[in-house]
């Protein structure tokens, strides 16, 4: 039988990586790295940086394509599904070309894979009858947030809610509340007088970039630091935290 562990590594920081994470990375025969462009060479980069500094055991990287997801489609839903279509058939190619039997694999995934991570949907798609599947959790960006920023996410007796930046036009009202993939900035279109802005990219590199007040007097800060930031790198991963004062 093959095995394949999926292990968060946190947001970016190779030391934000649980003991049972190393642990997980020196059990793995072979790492399935996908490659998402010369615009992302630092994510891979920093994968790879993650390997040399915790692995000691004799191991091979597969390094393989991405598929790309249609950003453009008017059908968000419909894309996001094919996209996952794509690499479905891509990951089973893997585990069955890459893979022996009696080896394990291991996907390295960014933060947490259990929290906006689509590896384990992606993997109900593809016959694993003959593998164990086992997941090792990881630090989040949300978490990485609140203590860059020295704040609990939640309050005495308050839910927190998380949910993509493209649904936070449906939000009536917010208490608190963290955005995730908000890659249109969907807050600067929010004008109410009393929420206030914790925001956080590249969380726990060298890149970090933290910017934090009232929505109105600071959102213009972060639109600009993040197009600049954006530029340079040609990527962001940011999130952010709204709360009502």
């Amino acid at each position: 039988m093959k095995h394949l562990l999926l292990i968060g590594i946190g947001p970016g920081n190779p030391r934000q990586i649980t003991l049972e994470a190393i642990d997980g990375l020196n059990r793995a025969d072979v790492f399935f790295v996908l490659d998402k462009g010369t615009a992302k060479d630092d994510l891979l980069g920093m994968r790879k940086a993650l390997l040399e500094r915790h692995v000691t055991r004799p191991c091979r990287v597969v390094q393989v394509q991405d598929p790309l997801r249609d950003g453009s489609a008017a059908d968000y839903v419909g894309a996001v599904e094919d996209w996952h279509r794509q690499r479905a058939t891509l990951y089973g190619r893997l585990l069955h070309d890459e893979l022996a039997d009696g080896q394990c694999g291991a996907f390295l995934l960014w933060g947490e894979p259990g929290l906006y991570d689509s590896t384990l949907r992606i993997l109900e798609q593809v016959e694993l009858q003959a593998f164990s599947l086992e997941v090792i959790p990881g630090i989040s960006s949300v978490q990485a947030l609140a203590a860059r920023h020295r704040i609990p996410l939640n309050r005495i007796g308050e839910p927190l809610k998380i949910l993509p930046g493209r649904r936070l036009a449906d939000e009536t009202h917010i208490d608190n509340l963290v955005v995730m993939l908000d890659g249109h900035c969907a807050f600067a279109d929010l004008d109410d007088p009393h929420l206030h802005i914790y925001w956080g990219a590249y969380l726990g590199t060298a890149d970090e970039l933290l910017i934090e007040g009232p929505l109105h007097a600071v959102k213009t800060q972060i639109l600009a630091q993040r197009e600049q930031a954006r530029a340079r790198k040609g990527w962001i991963m940011d999130t952010y935290l709204l709360r009502r004062l």
